[in-house]
């Protein structure tokens, strides 16, 4: 099977493809129709991001077999799609679930403690101790929204805490001895901290808006390591303003391109998102969760042994 990378990845993925037999073909910067020319040549084809991979270009992919997306989301493939024309596809949230996890924590932590206020103060010569005096997640009730593969790798961090884990999720009998499956009303009752882990939906989209957040009994923190658009800013900038939400950490942005390379250019930045810019209480990092080190490597063999497993002939 001859495969076509359009994104770089770790060089473990070629190489095992390579050793099962697999012919590794690379193209990181023709365009999307330059490659629509030539896409009927392969057998397969490995991305993360870089264009949507929609009906437009699978129609032309007419041998195509598999599609290997070295991250954990599929929504910029056209899955009705490929179902219809049986082309197999394949993500790797086993490959970065840890990493996300981890980065969860961290901007919880901080969060709880002030970290990144505390450093710029102290950085310009304040030492305002009272004023950044945290808050222990020891007795809280952290909710998770989504309870797959990153929910369960952030809820197994937190049993290492005196804290209550709980989840909603619309599937059924998913939790674990890390966390109690409840309703989505009995989450919004008993949460301190809302925490996401849901892939990007018609569901999820726009999820967390005024009336969400309204329905929330307590004031909480807020985490979202999943997607950006799940978040409608405008909203989440309100619920900032009169404190029922307490901070938010926020990994990726309702703005962000679809690529998740790049935001967009000054004059296009929204009034909401300026707002946010300058809340001290907001944490924002460059949807960086699962994109470690050990990531890259894991994301890329679990891709590889997938398309292996699946397509290796004798």
């Amino acid at each position: 099977m001859k495969i076509l990378h359009l994104d770089s990845n770790h060089d473990i993925l070629a190489k095992k493809l390579e050793e099962a037999g697999f012919e590794n073909y690379f193209d990181f910067t023709s365009s999307k129709e330059e490659i629509m020319k030539v896409i009927d040549t392969y057998d397969g084809i490995v991305v993360r991001s870089r264009f949507p991979i929609d009906r437009e270009f699978l129609s032309a992919a007419t041998h195509l077999k598999c599609i290997g997306r070295v991250g954990a989301g599929l929504e910029n493939i056209d899955l009705d799609y490929t179902a219809a024309n049986n082309i197999a596809c394949y993500n790797a949230p086993e490959g970065n679930r840890n990493a996300v996890g981890e980065h969860a924590l961290g901007m919880l932590l901080s969060l709880f403690n002030h970290l990144n206020k505390g450093d710029k103060e102290v950085r310009s010569g304040l030492w305002h101790r009272e004023e950044n005096r945290g808050v222990e997640l020891d007795g809280k009730t952290v909710g998770l929204i989504g309870y797959g593969n990153m929910g369960k790798a952030f809820a197994k961090k937190l049993s290492g805490f005196d804290c209550k884990v709980i989840c909603y999720d619309i599937k059924q009998n998913v939790g674990d001895k890390n966390c109690k499956q409840v309703s989505l009303k009995e989450l919004q009752e008993q949460s301190d901290v809302l925490s996401l882990h849901t892939p990007q939906t018609p569901l999820t989209v726009k999820m967390i808006d005024a009336a969400f957040i309204a329905a929330f009994k307590k004031p909480f923190y807020l985490i979202n390591t999943a997607r950006g658009k799940s978040v409608v800013t405008e909203d989440l900038v309100a619920g900032l303003k009169t404190s029922k939400i307490l901070a938010a950490g926020l990994d990726v942005l309702e703005y962000e391109k679809g690529s998740f390379e790049s935001l967009f250019r000054d004059s296009e930045i929204p009034q909401a998102f300026k707002e946010l810019l300058e809340m001290e209480n907001v944490l924002l990092s460059p949807h960086v969760a699962g994109w470690t080190v050990e990531s890259k490597y894991k994301l890329a063999e679990v891709i590889a042994d997938k398309i292996i497993a699946n397509h290796k002939t004798a």
